[in-house]
């Protein structure tokens, strides 16, 4: 009798430990990656200035535990590609309305830098035309400005107004939801690719670009003898410390000269750069507005302006707000990215438009997500129902307990 009850107790240890093993188990969601983040057709949208930023990770909560979410997101986008051709390192992340500042500096104690969009903090960035951020922490609520891409939703008006105005226009964009293809709307990306006066960039971009314009430092020389002018912007730890995961974008320079005309803009190896004028894509270059000399170039590099002219004197002015001197700038926010493939492949003929594609892991599908947790109470239940049984014949751990519960039933 000693050793059935030795042999029961220990099935019942068994089946507590297995219920105490799987418990954890249960809060996993399965998922997996998406494929196409490792191929060819990424590399194309690196290539063409898109950026890879933060959506989630199916059983991870932005509410529970952001900093999480942040380090397994960080993680799922660069094991699989590069954010950006600028830099390697993620720096935009989806986060919902309703965390607190402190669950905000959770994220970005992940670096990730950029929160949008539309997060509900008093302090924002680009809500407006006007509202231009002033801190790191006011690109933790980065506006939606000029509404959806989305067909029936999103409006050409709008988005044509809003870039008039200037500033940041972030559009909003989710092209599937479950099964079915959300389309976009096509005047809207007719007006971006070819009528939009604006720098076509991405969060990422943005938030480097404005974070040179907080600190900066330039070289330059002027050879009278040979009509050149020399100028670089430089690298200096300073600059650097303020902002150390900031891609090095190229910073728009405005410049002027007196007596001299603009013949040529070379790089190092005495090269011709490439003329920007009309272009809105981030890229190293020059061009003219008007009497002045805009250079787009990345810090570190030098370049030489070829003049035409006698008792030359020049001026360096300023870095411009926004890349090659734009007053406005559009960045499209691709939400819940999972599937790259299907995402992208509808605009492959807009190459003036830039996304910036929030992604996240696809749930594992065929799997009820209510299962495990219904297992879960079964398995207990059945523990509980056969420890009371046991127990009324005095074995296992509520033999006691049963035992005087028998007892008080005879004296009744």
């Amino acid at each position: 009798m000693a050793g059935s009850r030795r042999i029961v107790v220990c099935l019942l240890l068994g089946l507590f430990a297995s219920s105490t093993i799987a418990a954890p188990v249960v809060a996993d969601v399965e998922w997996e990656a998406d494929g196409w983040l490792t191929t060819a057709l990424a590399d194309e949208r690196l290539t063409s200035g898109d950026e890879f930023g933060c959506y989630g990770v199916p059983g991870y909560s932005w509410y529970n535990d952001p900093g999480a979410v942040a380090k397994e997101c960080r993680s799922y986008i660069e094991n699989n590609t590069d954010a950006s051709k600028w830099g390697a390192n993620a720096l935009s992340t989806y986060v919902p309305d309703g965390l607190t500042m402190a669950q905000h500096n959770y994220i970005a104690s992940q670096d990730f830098v950029v929160h949008g969009d539309g997060t509900g903090l008093t302090e924002s960035a680009w809500h407006d035309a006007d509202d231009a951020p002033n801190d790191v922490w006011d690109w933790y609520n980065l506006g939606r400005r000029g509404g959806s891409l989305e067909k029936e939703i999103g409006s050409l008006e709008t988005v044509q107004t809003a870039v008039e105005q200037g500033g940041l226009v972030n559009l909003y964009w989710i092209g599937r939801v479950n099964d079915a293809t959300i389309r976009h709307d096509r005047d809207i990306a007719n007006y971006l690719q070819n009528d939009a006066e604006a720098w076509m960039t991405t969060w990422g971009q943005a938030w480097s670009y404005w974070t040179s314009n907080r600190c900066y430092e330039h070289s330059n020389s002027l050879d009278e003898n040979t009509s050149t002018f020399t100028f670089s912007s430089i690298v200096t730890e300073q600059c650097t410390n303020l902002a150390p995961n900031a891609w090095n974008v190229p910073a728009t320079w405005r410049l002027s000269f007196e007596n001299a005309t603009v013949v040529d803009v070379q790089d190092v190896f005495g090269q011709s750069m490439t003329n920007l004028t009309n272009e809105r894509q981030t890229a190293e270059g020059w061009r003219m507005d008007g009497d002045e000399l805009l250079v787009s170039v990345k810090r570190g590099t030098i370049v030489t302006v070829v003049l035409d002219g006698e008792n030359i004197s020049f001026d360096v002015h300023n870095q411009t707000k926004f890349w090659n001197g734009y007053d406005a700038a559009v960045t499209i926010a691709a939400h819940d990215t999972t599937d790259l493939f299907l995402w992208s492949k509808r605009f492959d003929d807009e190459d003036q438009m830039r996304f910036t594609w929030l992604v996240s892991p696809r749930t594992v599908e065929g799997r009820l997500p209510w299962l495990p947790y219904a297992a879960l109470v079964a398995g207990v239940v059945t523990i509980v129902a056969m420890m009371g049984i046991l127990g009324r014949e005095g074995i296992g751990p509520l033999a006691g307990v049963m035992n005087n519960k028998n007892v008080q039933y005879e004296e009744e």
